[in-house]
């Protein structure tokens, strides 16, 4: 029998676990223009995913000034509304994550999502008693700050070498080498796979049921 190598599985959230990107994409674009900001491109929009909320609206809108970050903010919370109920888990991952909980791994979420928000889509997905811990950005630091990280390791007593985080984006596999843990990237959510290989993951899944297969073979 293999010796598994990690205790501590941390997940982001959109664009890993849950299929949101493109709602989230939308609404960043929506909520620049409704305050008069400069559209911006896809591809910005979309790379702020995973993100702390400041830090995403200075990225994607750069142009808007600071005194509007509260209605930029109310504006992207009110189009991402308008769509929750087009947001689900990726198919397999409710079977993965109740596999890895049946071989004793301890399971995590650090999410560039705020608490309330990581809290309504847990009630929603009906995910509760999966996680054994989970961080916000709001609660710690957006990423690639590694806090997050470091509070789950410390709560849950898993050193970095036996910690594995999943994600979708660059910052998420940036904040794993900041905290001194292994990453995995998945390439169905936010960023190009492309842009994975500076950050030295073990493994880049292509999709849900390739990263089962990995961890099966390899966590």
């Amino acid at each position: 029998m293999t010796t598994r190598q990690f205790d501590l599985i941390a997940f982001d959230w959109d664009g890993t676990l849950f299929d949101s990107t493109v709602i989230i994409t939308r609404s960043n674009l929506a909520a620049v223009v409704d305050v008069g900001g400069a559209k911006p491109s896809d591809q910005d929009a979309s790379y702020v995913i995973g993100m702390g909320l400041m830090q995403a609206l200075a990225h994607a809108a750069p142009d808007v000034t600071q005194d509007k970050y509260p209605m930029l903010g109310e504006r992207y919370k009110f189009h991402y509304a308008q769509s929750m109920d087009d947001i689900t888990l990726f198919n397999g991952i409710l079977e993965l994550l109740d596999a890895l909980k049946q071989r004793d791994y301890l399971l995590a979420v650090a999410t560039g999502k705020s608490r309330r928000g990581l809290d309504d889509a847990l009630q929603a997905v009906e995910l509760k008693g999966l996680f054994h811990a989970s961080r916000t950005a709001d609660q710690t630091a957006g990423k690639p700050d590694p806090l997050m990280l470091h509070e789950l390791m410390e709560e849950l007593n898993v050193p970095p070498e036996r910690t594995l985080m999943i994600g979708d984006t660059t910052h998420d596999l940036l904040m794993a080498q900041n905290a001194g843990c292994a990453s995995v990237a998945v390439s169905y959510g936010a960023h190009e796979p492309a842009s994975f290989a500076a950050f030295n993951p073990l493994h880049i899944a292509h999709s849900v049921a390739e990263l089962d297969a990995w961890m099966v073979k390899y966590a």
